[in-house]
């Protein structure tokens, strides 16, 4: 295994000139944005990005800059051609390492042995999330814990604005508008993301692959996913999602980079635009105390834009826009010594009409469709794009 990482490493170095070179001679038939991007690292060119298109001088939000692709001007040019190519399936291996991506592989992955009988155990694992109707995934060890024996268990609480289904989320996952006051006391839920870490890729590599469930044929072939293996149902879930049709006055779209969410957030709000997210996970399961509170003005008028993690090789969230929503950023204390533990975001629907009857909400606040409000927090992880302040 040394002896081929060397080589790849070797192989990789080597390449690197021609494909600069090859690109660079390119260049002129893309726009000044494109030829940037293969000038410098996917980081780098997401800074710039992300200061053509926004317009504000706001702070760049660490909870979408920490998932930016890491790979260097070589490999990303590298990666890229093999990807046009259709040979990244024969460079696995390197492509999942240096891009930080989660591959089921028979090797060791961020230092946890990968072998069959691991996914043995995932594959059994994820028949829970099989049965659980169209359910998240919530990761239970894996390649980023000290647990060899992974597998994957039912997360009820990742998407908790989807309107349409009941699966047993925890009671604390929904409350009244009325809650968000400072002096008040409330269960908070889970707040932690179990998903496994991962990064986004740069969108000249995501763009070229595919991405559709008539594609997934394709898919299993690149990732090494043989039948009903875990990695095929990952792929088919999260595909099937992004091709749902969309719920009424929801827009919605699944994004492969972080250039995609951004050119969606600012399709639906404009380039004076900003990310709000829960900071951490303090106060996770806890009853806590209510501080300060304030109410995003012009949520209302707007359509904000929520991301959630979806599961898949690379990092893919799951972004849509909701009419008739209030947000609101919220201090977390800690009920006894009121010392600020967190600063949340929560999501108001103020109209719950088009809700089924059968919803959690409505049963764990004792109403229905249409009658009340619901709100609730956004995980770890999660963000809300709305307009700046």
């Amino acid at each position: 295994m040394a002896l081929t990482s060397l080589f790849l490493l070797l192989l990789l170095l080597l390449s690197s000139l021609h494909v600069v070179t090859t690109v660079a001679r390119a260049a002129p038939k893309f726009d000044s944005l494109a030829g940037e991007a293969n000038a410098i690292s996917p980081k780098a060119y997401l800074i710039h990005y992300w200061d053509k298109q926004i317009t504000n001088n706001l702070p760049k939000p660490p909870v979408l800059f920490s998932k930016a692709s890491p790979l260097t001007v070589a490999s990303a040019a590298i990666f890229t051609q093999l990807v046009a190519n259709g040979a990244i399936s024969d460079h696995l291996l390197s492509f999942c390492e240096e891009a930080k991506l989660l591959c089921f592989l028979n090797s060791s992955f961020n230092g946890v042995e990968v072998t069959d009988s691991n996914l043995e155990s995932a594959d059994a694992g994820f028949q829970k999330w099989e049965s659980a109707d169209d359910a998240n995934i919530r990761w239970v060890g894996g390649p980023h814990a000290n647990n060899k024996n992974f597998h994957f268990d039912v997360d009820t609480t990742v998407k908790a604005d989807d309107k349409n289904v009941n699966r047993g989320m925890e009671p604390s996952a929904f409350f009244r508008e009325s809650m968000l006051k400072s002096g008040n006391v409330m269960s908070m839920p889970a707040l932690r993301d179990n998903l496994p870490k991962r990064s986004f890729l740069a969108r000249s590599i995501s763009s070229k692959l595919p991405f559709s469930t008539s594609k997934l044929v394709e898919l299993k072939q690149i990732f090494h996913s043989v039948e009903n293996s875990t990695m095929e149902k990952i792929m088919a879930h999260t595909l099937g999602q992004c091709e749902g049709a969309a719920d009424p006055g929801e827009t919605k779209r699944c994004v492969a980079s972080i250039e995609d969410m951004i050119d969606f957030a600012t399709s639906m709000l404009g380039h004076d635009v900003t990310i709000r997210s829960t900071e951490g996970t303090g106060g996770s399961k806890q009853e806590v105390l209510i501080g300060l509170v304030n109410r995003i003005k012009g949520a209302e008028v707007s359509k904000p834009v929520a991301c959630h993690q979806n599961l898949f090789p690379y990092m893919v969230y799951y972004c849509h826009a909701f009419e008739n929503v209030r947000i609101y950023e919220v201090d977390i204390l800690d009920r006894k010594s009121k010392a600020k533990i967190n600063h949340g975001v929560a999501i108001c629907h103020m109209d719950t009409s088009a809700w089924v009857p059968t919803h959690e909400a409505f049963l764990t606040l004792g109403s229905g469709p249409g009658r009340i409000e619901v709100c609730h927090w956004t995980h770890e992880n999660s963000m809300v794009w709305t307009t700046a302040e």
